[in-house]
């Protein structure tokens, strides 16, 4: 099974067909016309959401062999009443986030939501109102000081913070200046350890604050690299004319969700011992496995199609912040047109003039309007430890694709362009990233980490991810 298989029946369709091109029917939520007098669609279900909470007592009962995957069921439908999210992968990310708020003390690094948008009217305040409704102790705020935030924090399981109007903190650069403590704050509490330190009373008494805690951040526009960096960010779009969601009031629906936010707090309570030495293996690396991990370690506790799930989630959205990163970072965008340009002309040395005009004439390109020159594009390329050199020849100055070639792999996300040749020629002289020698099209997915698999090793998994899957199989019958 390829990769676009395993995404696409993860969103539901089950003939592995493209995802782009399926919509996954919820039979809970579609919408359907109940014949009201005013016209308008409705969601199918029978149930509203003060039924659905008392179908149990207190709504949907969790169970140790469930691993309590229904009542996280219920907050996904609770979630897609409310709210139109952009994918279904936008909708697990955010069920998952939510249920980390209540296990926080399991893990070792405290998660980020970012909700932006392009424009007002996108829906952020209202999954702003969910999650505040459905998370573990949250504290609400718009503008309130780096001081009273660190001392809202400090017990073994501290609030979730919850932050509307990030714009208006890091909206502009003089803004975001202004509030580099909230940031260096936000930065710190992403990992356990990392205390603010601040002299307090008469005597300037050395005083530590500790700051790790979950956080939502809500606004329009882009945020921090810094904190995107460590979030799990979702981009919300206004929702079309035939989107229809339920109206949330506080005072009628506020008590649902907090009966919810209780029944989750008591399935965390369960679950803490065995997430707490979990190990899950993260489909991707470095500070996106920290974030992700806690959200993965109770997709894999929930089983089920949970875990499927959140790897899908996982790798698409991560994938799409990092095409934002490169988007948003004009260094990381000359290095891509550079990529680009060498790709598609099959050079192997472009003299820094030619590279220049080649970049200059590119469509949609910054180039031009910067006034790019030879001396601009070494400065900007100096920053990937990529100097100019002379050809063969010692005719002309200009940047050879060996030079090159550390860069794009080091900073660049992979080129769609190379995955659909013959090999994939890597750094190293090898054709493919693991070494081997085979063609792209080729390769398999490992059932478990998601990463390429060698087909004559003639299973679905890694050994390494068998061992794992074993591991996990033991303490389950412990359990």
């Amino acid at each position: 099974m390829n990769l676009m298989q395993i995404v696409a029946r993860a969103s539901g369709d089950p003939s592995g067909g493209p995802v782009g091109d399926h919509v996954v029917p919820d039979p809970v939520i579609g919408l359907v016309d109940d014949g009201a007098p005013d016209g308008r669609l409705r969601p199918a279900s029978n149930k509203g959401p003060e039924e659905i909470a008392a179908d149990a007592p207190g709504g949907t009962a969790w169970t140790v062999q469930d691993g309590g995957a229904a009542l996280l069921d219920e907050l996904h439908t609770v979630l897609m009443r409310y709210v139109v999210f952009p994918t279904p992968e936008a909708i697990d990310a955010v069920t998952l986030f939510i249920a980390a708020t209540h296990t926080l003390p399991a893990f070792q690094h405290a998660t980020r939501l970012t909700i932006t948008s392009p424009e007002k009217r996108c829906g952020k305040s209202r999954l702003l109102d969910v999650i505040n409704g459905t998370c573990h102790r949250p504290i609400m705020t718009v503008n309130a000081t780096v001081a009273a935030i660190m001392r809202s924090i400090g017990d073994e399981h501290p609030p979730t913070l919850l932050i509307d109007e990030a714009d208006t903190i890091f909206g502009s650069k003089k803004m975001a200046e202004q509030n580099e403590e909230l940031r260096g704050l936000l930065n710190a509490g992403h990992q356990r350890g990392r205390p603010t330190l601040r002299c307090v009373g008469p005597n300037q008494t050395p005083t530590e604050f500790p700051s790790f805690a979950m956080a939502v951040l809500a606004g329009i526009g882009g945020l921090p690299d810094t904190i995107t960096d460590r979030a799990v960010n979702i981009t919300m779009r206004r929702r079309l004319a035939n989107e229809y969601v339920a109206p949330f009031r506080t005072r009628k629906d506020g008590p649902i969700l907090a009966d919810l936010r209780q029944r989750l707090a008591a399935w965390a309570s369960s679950a803490l011992d065995d997430l707490a030495e979990a190990e899950p293996v993260m489909p991707v690396e470095d500070r996106a496995a920290d974030t992700w991990e806690p959200l993965v370690a109770i997709a894999d506790h929930l089983g089920g199609n949970w875990p499927q799930r959140a790897r899908t989630a996982c790798l698409k959205l991560t994938a799409e912040a990092d095409e934002a990163d490169e988007e948003s970072s004009l260094n990381s965008r000359l290095l891509a047109d550079v990529r680009m340009i060498f790709s598609s002309r099959d050079m192997t040395f472009m003299s820094s003039q030619d590279l220049v005009q080649a970049l200059r004439q590119l469509d949609e390109s910054p180039w031009g309007d910067f006034d790019l020159n030879p001396r601009k594009l070494a400065f900007r390329l100096k920053h990937f430890q990529v100097k100019p050199s002379h050809n063969a020849a010692k005719t002309a100055r200009g940047y050879r694709l060996e030079d090159l070639t550390d860069a794009f792999t080091r900073y660049l996300r992979p080129d769609p362009s190379d995955m659909h040749g013959e090999q994939q020629k890597c750094p190293d002289g090898s054709s493919s990233t693991d070494g081997a020698t085979r063609p792209e099209s080729e390769w398999d997915i490992c059932g478990a980490c998601w990463q390429p698999i060698d087909p004559q090793l003639g299973t679905d998994l890694h050994p390494h991810c068998v061992a794992q899957s074993s591991r996990a199989d033991a303490g389950e019958q412990r359990r």
